[in-house]
């Protein structure tokens, strides 16, 4: 990944941790809320999303960043929603082991 693609992915990220959203964040569809968001940037022809969870209170877990190359338009491509479907359920089993431990943040 180009290195400026990295920079707003991880200042995306930061705002996040922080409370905030990167002004080009907008929810995925295909999760049911606005805690699984995307981040696209474009860098020489080429296309790259960022998708990270807010749905966790204090957390925020990166579920995939990607070169989309899909020839199917904006869409995105069903291995890739596959994947961040996985990682959401992982991040999910994480965050409630996180709550179970002593001295968890509640």
């Amino acid at each position: 990944m180009p290195e400026e693609v990295k920079d707003v992915f991880g200042h995306a990220i930061d705002l996040a941790q922080a409370g905030g959203k990167h002004q080009d964040a907008k929810v995925l569809s295909g999760f049911g809320s606005a805690g699984v968001l995307e981040v696209v940037e474009d860098d020489r022809g080429d296309t790259y999303r960022a998708v990270y969870t807010v749905k966790f209170s204090g957390f925020v877990y990166v579920l995939h960043c990607f070169q989309k190359k899909s020839k199917s338009g904006i869409t995105t491509p069903k291995e890739d929603m596959d994947l961040i479907h996985a990682r959401l359920k992982a991040a999910k089993l994480d965050f409630e082991a996180s709550q179970t431990k002593p001295g968890a943040r509640r």
